[in-house]
C-alpha cells in the first residue's frame, strides 16, 4: 500500500482536514500535503509509531506490503429475492483491501437474481455496513418479518418501496404501519458485491 492511500483513507474516514491530520500526526501542514501528492513514500520510524498507534495498524508493514491479509467474517445469506430466512450461520471469511476494511462489518452470501440489474448476482458476496437506515435510493439489506432481502430503498412521502433491480421481480410497498406491524427493518447497506468462484 502507497503512504497517499493510507493518510487518503484516513483523511475519508475522519473527514480531518490537511492541518488536522498534521497536528493528529505531529507533523507539518505541507508534509501532509506531500504525502498526499505522493512526493513522500516513507515515514521515518517516530512518525509510523505514532501513525501506527492511531489507526491500529503496523504503518511500516502496511507500507511494506507486508502485513496479514485483512478479514471479514461472512455470517450467512441472504436472498436477492424474497421468502427466505436469514440463515444465520458462519461461512468463513473474506478478504479485503485495509481501505475497505473500515467501509464494512460483514459479508452475506446471496440466492437469487432480483438485483442483478445492480451486478449483484446469484452467489455473491454482498459487503455490508451495519446500520438502521440508508439514504434514499441505496441498496439496503431488510429483515421483513422472518425473512432477509437485499433491495433498492425508495422512500416516497410515507411509504417505502424495495425496488428490484431485475424486471420479472415486483417491487414492495410498505406503509408506516406495515413498517411497525411486521416489523420491516433496515440490518445494513451494501458498499459492494464481488463475485466468487
Amino acid at each position: 500500500m502507497k503512504l497517499s492511500q493510507l493518510i487518503r483513507t484516513y483523511q475519508e474516514k475522519t473527514g480531518f482536514n490537511n492541518a488536522t491530520i498534521a497536528k493528529t500526526f505531529g507533523v507539518s501542514k505541507a508534509t501532509v500535503g506531500r504525502w498526499l501528492s505522493g512526493d513522500i513514500e516513507k515515514v521515518q520510524e517516530e512518525t509510523s509509531e505514532r501513525i501506527s498507534k492511531i489507526l491500529g495498524v503496523n504503518v511500516t508493514k502496511l507500507l511494506n506490503n507486508d502485513y496479514p491479509i485483512f478479514k471479514k467474517p461472512i455470517l450467512g445469506m441472504a436472498k436477492a429475492g424474497y421468502d427466505l430466512l436469514l440463515e444465520n450461520e458462519w461461512l468463513g471469511e473474506e478478504a479485503l483491501t485495509y481501505e475497505d476494511y473500515s467501509k464494512g462489518d460483514f459479508f452475506l452470501k446471496v440466492t437469487g437474481d432480483s438485483m442483478i440489474g445492480e451486478g449483484i448476482k446469484d452467489g455473491a458476496l454482498v459487503y455490508v455496513k451495519k446500520t438502521d437506515s440508508v439514504p434514499n435510493g441505496k441498496i439496503a439489506v431488510i429483515q421483513i418479518g422472518d425473512e432477509v432481502t437485499i433491495k433498492k430503498i425508495i422512500y416516497q412521502n410515507e411509504t417505502m418501496i424495495l425496488e428490484a433491480a431485475n424486471p420479472t421481480v415486483a417491487n414492495r410497498y410498505f406503509t408506516k404501519r406495515d413498517i411497525i406491524d411486521l416489523p420491516v427493518k433496515i440490518i445494513g447497506q451494501v458498499i459492494y458485491a464481488k463475485v466468487v468462484f
